[in-house]
């Protein structure tokens, strides 16, 4: 009924850095022999080669690095006054919802699919009903399921919300990397999520 969301990259998830290991010095440089060696052997030999399989060390501090950017900016984006009259993790209810199609999704999909953790979901939609912004109806394929439903009011609450915050997203990140760097970021991002579907689990 809600489309995955890793699908949607226009709003942020959370997350908590793990502990850095120490940073590596920088790489030895080669010595005479084998620059030597190298430069003697087949181009085709050399391209057969399978790419580097990076450090973990280095995996460790590019984790930690995009984890502490990450953390850093939703402190400042959890502090922005744009939020009112609701909360930021409301605003993410609300906006899970006008990704869904027609704008509605079952309990337990809104709960999956939200980008921040959602501890309390049931009563946190009920605050979000009672303030006009969703409605709860019977989930037609399991009665004991529940559908929730962007009402008009909400929509036009998430959209003046999602515009002040998409001014802070841009305030944040365009005054800290230029057009290039943020496509960049975007096609990085974009590869670490896809490739965990066909990484297999440890």
């Amino acid at each position: 009924m809600c489309p995955p969301a890793s699908d949607r990259p226009d709003a942020p998830a959370g997350g908590t850095p793990p502990a850095g290991e120490p940073s590596p010095g920088p790489a030895a440089e080669p010595s005479a022999r084998s620059a030597a060696g190298e430069s003697a052997r087949p181009a085709a030999e050399s391209s057969a080669r399978p790419a580097a399989v990076p450090s973990a060390r280095l995996a460790v501090e590019s984790w930690e690095a995009l984890f502490r950017a990450q953390v850093t900016l939703l402190r400042r984006f959890a502090e922005d006054d744009v939020w009112d009259p609701t909360s930021m993790r409301e605003y993410d209810v609300l906006f899970t919802l006008s990704r869904c199609p027609d704008a509605r999704a079952r309990l337990r999909e809104l709960n999956r699919e939200s980008l921040l953790s959602q501890p309390s979901l049931s009563r946190m939609v009920e605050r979000l009903e009672a303030a006009g912004y969703v409605t709860r109806e019977p989930d037609p394929a399991d009665r004991r399921g529940t559908v929730v439903v962007l009402t008009e009011a909400g929509a036009q609450m998430q959209r003046r919300i999602g515009q002040r915050h998409a001014a802070s997203i841009r305030r944040y990140l365009g005054s800290a990397l230029d057009d290039e760097e943020l496509r960049t970021l975007q096609q990085l991002c974009d590869k670490l999520r896809l490739a965990q579907e066909i990484i297999p689990d440890a």
